[in-house]
């Protein structure tokens, strides 16, 4: 029996055309694998087509994958270089920034240091001015001490007050010299003062160091009635061991005192704001 006898039991319902050619390209594919695998002589250029092909896509893959290397290294040089352009633009940036903040600081402490110098100048100019101001008050009481004690006219206000004299009269002057300046809480001079701060310089200029605060030279001395005030006398408000505000009783029932940030330093009658009492220290 011939070897394609067993074909038309194993026909399957008919197909389209393009499957029939499909289906017969297939097995002659197969057929073709046999002839092939029969025969020894045609083994060996098989085996070398097939291999050849393998060895391309190989060498293609190792060339795609240094390609692919190549160019991401190229990307990340890239970038690198990116990066450091833009640390030393900063760089640059900030440095230029912090010259021109080292400039403006230095120009404005040098401005400060001639506004300090220009400052401290005319502070020493007007204590000049006020310590002589003050010496010719000092010398023109002390002549008219001399001509009221040689039977001259007295130009007191108050005939039962005695003149000041000595360190008393030093003291006035130089509180009646103030007179106009500033009222600043914790002031001490030379152009703005608080209660205490005068008084304390007042008697420095008599020699006499007093301490700072108004209720601790309260307790100075020896009181005093309002009675009997004798020019220098330091008045007080408040209690003596714990007054809050103290001036000079400056003789004609006046007295000169800091009194507050409205009025500065000025010369007032005594009835003008009435002590609570008054201490003796010379």
């Amino acid at each position: 029996m011939s070897h394609t006898a067993h074909i038309p039991s194993h026909r399957k319902p008919r197909r389209s055309s393009s499957k029939l050619a499909l289906r017969a390209g297939v097995a002659g594919g197969v057929l073709s694998t046999i002839a092939v695998a029969a025969s020894p002589a045609q083994a060996e250029p098989v085996t070398e087509t097939i291999e050849m092909p393998a060895l391309t896509n190989v060498d293609l893959s190792g060339a795609l994958s240094s390609a692919v290397a190549a160019s991401a290294e190229a990307t990340q040089q890239d970038v690198l270089a990116q990066d450091l352009r833009a640390q030393e633009d900063a760089a640059a940036g900030k440095a230029a920034k912090d010259a021109r903040t080292a400039k403006a600081e230095a120009e404005r402490k040098a401005e400060a240091e001639r506004k300090a110098e220009e400052a401290e100048e005319k502070a020493r100019a007007e204590a000049r001015e006020r310590a002589s101001r003050t010496a010719e008050r000092t010398t023109l009481s002390a002549s008219s001490d001399s001509r009221d004690s040689n039977g001259g006219g007295s130009s007191s206000s108050d005939s039962s007050t005695p003149r000041a004299t000595g360190s008393a009269a030093a003291i006035v002057a130089f509180a009646r010299a103030q007179v106009g300046d500033a009222y600043v809480m914790g002031a001490t001079g030379p152009n703005a003062w608080d209660c205490s701060g005068l008084v304390q310089a007042a008697y420095r200029q008599a020699g006499i160091d007093l301490p700072r605060v108004s209720g601790s030279q309260s307790s100075m001395g020896t009181s005093v009635s309002l009675g009997d005030l004798q020019p220098g006398d330091i008045l007080y408000w408040g209690s003596r061991s714990g007054s809050y505000h103290v001036a000079i009783y400056v003789g004609g029932g006046n007295f000169v005192g800091a009194q507050n940030p409205g009025t500065g330093v000025v010369e007032r009658s005594l009835d003008y704001d009435r002590p609570s009492g008054a201490v003796r220290i010379l």
